[in-house]
Formats: C-alpha cells, sequence, structure tokens
C-alpha cells in the first residue's frame, strides 16, 4: 500500500537526524493529529509526520541572526520540508492531488486562511512544543530568553492554535512554571 510505502521512506528520512530526535518528533505530532482529529486520514497522517522532515539540514545558523533571519529561515524550511515530503510521496505512489494537499499543509503556505489540514499540522506541532519542547529552564539557559520574551513566544503560539488546539492545552498536565507561563501569555 502506498501509504504504509510513504511513511517507511518518511521514517528513514527521520532516522538520519544526527541529533536523534525527527522520529520521536513525527511520533508526537501525529498522535497529536489522531487525538484532536480522530477523522484525519492517511494523508494527513503523512502530513503530520512531514512536520519537520529534515529539518536537521537547514541549520537555523546558515541564516542571519535576528527576527528577520528566523523568520526568513523558517519560511525557507517550511518550502524544502514540503518539496521533500513531495518528493516522498510521489516516490510511493501517492495521488498528484494528495501530494498537492500535503505540500500545501507543511509548506504552512495557507495557516492564516483556515485550512484545515494546516490548522492540524499546527496544532499537532503546538501541542508537541508545550509536552515535549517547553522547558523553560533549558530555554533561559541555553537561548538567554528573559521570562517576557518566553511570555510572548507562548502568546504568539497560543494564536496559532484552533480553539480544539487551545482547549488541549487547557488540559494538559504542565509543571507549575509552565502553567504560570501560560496564564501569563493568556493574561497578555
Amino acid at each position: 500500500m502506498q501509504y504504509a510505502r510513504a511513511r517507511e521512506l518518511i521514517d528513514a528520512l527521520h532516522r538520519e537526524d544526527p541529533a536523534g530526535e525527527e522520529l520521536a518528533y513525527a511520533d508526537s505530532v501525529e498522535r497529536w493529529v489522531k487525538q484532536l482529529y480522530p477523522e484525519a486520514d492517511d494523508v494527513l497522517l503523512l502530513a503530520a509526520r512531514c512536520q519537520h522532515l529534515q529539518r536537521w539540514s537547514l541549520p537555523r545558523t546558515s541564516f542571519p541572526d535576528g527576527k528577520a533571519g528566523y523568520l526568513s529561515w523558517r519560511r525557507r524550511l517550511y518550502v524544502v520540508q514540503a518539496d521533500k515530503a513531495a518528493e516522498l510521496l510521489r516516490q510511493a505512489g501517492l495521488q498528484d492531488e494528495e501530494i498537492a494537499a500535503v505540500r500545501q499543509w507543511v509548506s504552512k503556505s495557507d495557516l492564516r486562511k483556515g485550512n484545515p489540514g494546516t490548522q492540524a499540522l499546527e496544532d499537532g506541532a503546538v501541542l508537541t512544543f508545550f509536552t515535549n519542547q517547553l522547558e523553560v529552564e533549558k530555554l533561559t539557559d541555553h537561548d538567554k530568553l528573559d521570562r517576557s520574551k518566553l511570555v510572548d513566544i507562548v502568546r504568539k503560539t497560543w494564536g496559532k492554535v484552533s480553539p480544539k488546539g487551545q482547549e488541549a492545552i487547557r488540559n494538559l498536565d504542565l509543571d507549575e512554571t509552565l502553567k504560570g507561563l501560560v496564564n501569563e501569555a493568556l493574561a497578555a
């Protein structure tokens, strides 16, 4: 079956991640998409697995420092990931319209336009961020971020999530530091 083959190809690339994090990330995003959107089809679940496809291949350090450099890197990364996902899905034998949908969702080119597939991926990614990646102590030590910057990150991230995703975040069993950060962001 094409979907199983596509998953094998995607996960083979995830296993190439030098940091060994992409496969766990893909599992988490897919799990959240399944939980929030039980009607999700195989194509959407494959797209969820492509959310950070070969992210390591385009390091943030290859772009200028600062917000403009970060945004430029992120936009380029979305396109690179979407193109790689399309290549793998084509290789697995998926239909052109399925490939086009995954490319659109992974590129996030229509996130603000209310595309349900793009929103499902964003919800899965944000919930993965909240449950697996948002470690206040690590962020403040490693990235030299102060609390106000973290509050701003959480506030902006919250705005990208659907009401369904926001409800899921509210129901997370976050530690007290993270709960405080979320509450402060929502009050801002």
